[in-house]
């Protein structure tokens, strides 16, 4: 059973994942492709992962069968359990908790060679209705307090598979980041009156030095104080605290702006490994100050003792540079779209 263990200093929540301990060695050398092995999310391979928890599907399909779509699995080997409580014990001066939480996988598409910036705009909205509906559900079991989606893609990024697809982990805390993004929009709003991240969209509207792409809904910007190189935020324009609070049309113009990010990306920067995760409002509380957005943080660099010592970043790639050659991807063609591939399933 893995375990929940808080750091007695900064109070930072760890897991210890005993059921997937590790030797040295197994850290070394994770290849980016399959090399012809059996894939466990492709389609026809339904029996190989834990029943489905739901799945967008032909209207006539079976579950666990051929014709979905998009389809959510339990992981098969969770960092966290459903079992258990979020009782905490004592150890000494330690904090202990059973590894209590939820850890989903959503599977993107059939398409073993598929990449997520390669679906259609009607694929990558099913996608994000699938991690809505996911949270939504989640949010239920008054346990949880916070609801993570992340995706890895490559080796370096963390991906064990290369089939796309991300994951959902629920949590009974709010991670450190986010809690300190809380009470950074707090302490802002308690000076200005303001919401700090809606300042910052007006200001990167008004200099338009770092923005790389934008719609009604949406825009996507390098940060000003970027940690990493070509790190890339996509945030509403409107004031909203709540991801699963978006309607009809602004999931299909997240689906475009992420299309067209995500794009940019693997176009200038060659398919590189990356991270993408969703900060959003903690769930079964009342914070309502909060700007969600979603950060995508390619791994172009490691970090190293100054980083691991002081917690600061490096970053070798100025933000307005890195801003400027995403831009310019947009002229080099390949913001293709490709063909709508909308399901018989009416």
């Amino acid at each position: 059973m893995p375990e929940w263990r808080k750091d007695p200093v900064v109070q930072r929540w760890v897991i210890i994942a005993t059921e997937r301990s590790k030797r040295p060695t197994d850290y070394l050398g994770a290849p980016d492709a399959c090399q012809g092995c059996e894939c466990p999310l492709c389609e026809g391979h339904e029996e190989e992962t834990p029943p489905e928890i739901v799945a967008f599907r032909e209207k006539e399909s079976k579950a666990d069968r051929p014709g979905w779509w998009v389809r959510v699995v339990p992981n098969k080997f969770p960092a966290v359990r459903i079992e258990g409580g979020t009782v905490q014990r004592r150890q000494g001066i330690y904090d202990v908790m059973d590894g209590f939480g939820a850890h989903e996988v959503i599977v993107e598409t059939t398409e073993h060679a598929r990449l997520l910036h390669e679906v259609s705009p009607y694929q990558m909205a099913e996608i994000i209705w699938a991690w809505r509906y996911r949270m939504l559900d989640l949010r239920r079991d008054r346990r949880f307090k916070y609801i993570l989606l992340f995706k890895n893609f490559g080796a370096v990024g963390g991906a064990s598979l290369e089939h796309s697809h991300s994951q959902i982990i629920a949590t009974p805390m709010v991670p450190l980041d986010v809690h300190e993004e809380i009470q950074g929009t707090r302490e802002y709003r308690e000076r200005t009156g303001n919401c700090v991240f809606c300042d910052v969209i007006r200001q990167e509207l008004a200099e338009d030095a770092r923005v790389v792409h934008q719609n009604e809904s949406f825009i996507s910007f390098a940060p000003y104080a970027s940690r990493f190189p070509f790190e890339t935020w996509i945030i509403p324009r409107e004031h909203q605290a709540d991801f699963a609070a978006m309607g009809e049309d602004e999931v299909h113009s997240l689906a475009r702006i992420l299309l067209d990010t995500l794009g940019g990306l693997m176009y200038t920067l060659r398919t590189p490994p990356y991270n993408l995760v969703l900060h959003t409002t903690p769930v079964n509380g009342t914070e309502h100050d909060y700007h969600w957005h979603i950060e995508i943080l390619p791994r172009l660099t490691r970090m190293a003792g100054f980083e691991l010592g002081t917690g600061y970043f490096i970053n070798p790639t100025p933000p307005e540079v890195a801003a400027q050659e995403l831009r310019m991807a947009r002229t080099s063609g390949y913001l293709r779209p490709p063909r709508e591939e909308v399901p018989q399933y009416v």
